[in-house]
């Protein structure tokens, strides 16, 4: 009897800058524990995790008194990396997944590929600044050390949408909904034509 594999990882990144501490359960319940010092950061990266499904803690602490620049790009970088590892072989995996959320008068769509060759476009324009205190221009760098650490192609086009909360929540929803589907079991081999995926 062939065991199941468990599809996790746990992450540490220690820099003069941040530290940071992330643990990943693919097969999760949707259940967080998320502390980065940033409110709306810890918002955005819960309802990822419920989305997902996936079971997510984060700890991080950094060099906010700078700015949130350091905590929110290295957080990324973390969970990149940890999903990466989650992705053990990739068997069986779906490999693509896309993802459509409205919220009001938001609509985004989200489309990856577990590819093993980064890219990432980001077609998200009319946002303001900031949202509350958080400076919005770092969710694309967010979104960046996400998928070059974890080896996706992602394509994330706001199609509709003016309040930036609302954006920014259907963002991170329609990336959840995509990378659910995407790592989602599906079959019994390695979905590549080339016989890996790097």
């Amino acid at each position: 009897m062939q065991l199941e594999k468990v599809r996790s990882a746990h992450i540490t990144r220690d820099t003069l800058e941040t530290n940071i501490d992330i643990e990943v359960r693919l097969d999760g319940d949707g259940t967080s524990q998320v502390s980065t010092g940033i409110g709306f950061f810890d918002h955005m990266l819960t309802l990822f995790a419920k989305h997902a499904n996936f079971t997510l803690t984060i700890k991080a602490k950094g060099d906010n008194w700078i700015d949130d620049h350091h905590t929110v790009e290295d957080v990324g970088i973390g969970l990149g990396q940890a999903l990466r590892q989650a992705f053990g072989d990739k068997i069986g995996i779906n490999r693509y997944g896309h993802a459509y959320v409205p919220m009001d008068e938001t609509l985004v769509r989200t489309a990856l590929d577990i590819s093993g060759r980064p890219f990432l476009v980001y077609e998200v324009d009319g946002l303001p600044e900031k949202v509350g205190q958080f400076d919005c221009q770092l969710i694309e760098e967010f979104w960046r050390a996400v998928s070059f650490n974890a080896g996706l192609t992602v394509h994330v086009d706001k199609i509709r949408g003016k309040n930036a909360h609302h954006i920014l929540e259907a963002i991170f929803k329609s990336f959840a909904q995509a990378l659910r589907e995407a790592v989602r079991i599906t079959g019994t081999t390695l979905p590549s034509t080339k016989g890996k995926i790097e």
